[in-house]
């Protein structure tokens, strides 16, 4: 693993998912979260203080990035969840068929290299009737700010941990057998147009 990856990257994804705007998009979704939860891509636990702990009964927090967990501590250490950390891809989910009333996902689709697969896992891994609540950015609806997030892709994704700034977090969901319950797509305010359309709701395994 590289200087930059080891010891940058995490802090420069850490810093940048810690916006006031953010944690306003994660105030709508996030607070959702009941029963047996399953969050992918916890990170550094940005979503810990949002979670309504009377309405959990377990959670895990998967997140493969070693060095990203170790900025969760202090998060964790405040959160009254008794939290069971998954050291694994989202694409080979280590639980049991129908074992989550909840899957949580946010700004997290967009790091995923085999996302395709990673959302038949969450799938799987759902109840029936259970819900996927997620808050993801992605490909802008304006042709201007689509061909520079097409022109910045290839460099964000070194610096941000493989973000893409061109997936269609609604689509992937649709073709990857969930149907959408509830959705809002909008430009976050203040942040950069290439980075900052973000789509978020919830979904539901067909």
């Amino acid at each position: 693993m590289s200087f930059y990856n080891r010891h940058i990257m995490p802090r420069f994804v850490n810093l940048a998912c810690s916006s006031g705007q953010m944690k306003k998009i994660r105030a709508t979704t996030v607070p959702m979260a009941k029963g047996r939860v399953l969050e992918i891509g916890f990170g550094s636990g940005h979503n810990l203080p949002f979670l309504d702990a009377d309405k959990i009964d377990h959670y895990w927090a998967l997140e493969p990035d070693a060095q990203i967990r170790k900025l969760a501590q202090q998060r964790l250490a405040d959160s009254p969840l008794d939290i069971d950390l998954l050291d694994l891809e989202a694409e080979a989910i280590p639980l049991e068929d129908a074992s989550a009333d909840t899957v949580l996902v946010t700004f997290t689709l967009c790091t995923i290299p085999l996302v395709e697969k990673a959302l038949g896992e969450m799938r799987r891994v759902l109840k029936p009737g259970g819900r996927l609540l997620f808050a993801e950015h992605g490909a802008a609806p304006d042709d201007s700010v689509a061909r520079w997030q097409s022109r910045i892709e290839p460099v964000w994704k070194r610096i941000g941990g493989g973000c893409h700034l061109t997936r269609k977090p609604l689509s992937l969901l649709e073709s990857n057998g969930f149907s959408l319950e509830s959705s809002e797509s909008l430009y976050v305010p203040k942040a950069p147009r290439f980075a900052g359309f973000v789509s978020h709701g919830v979904a539901k395994p067909r």
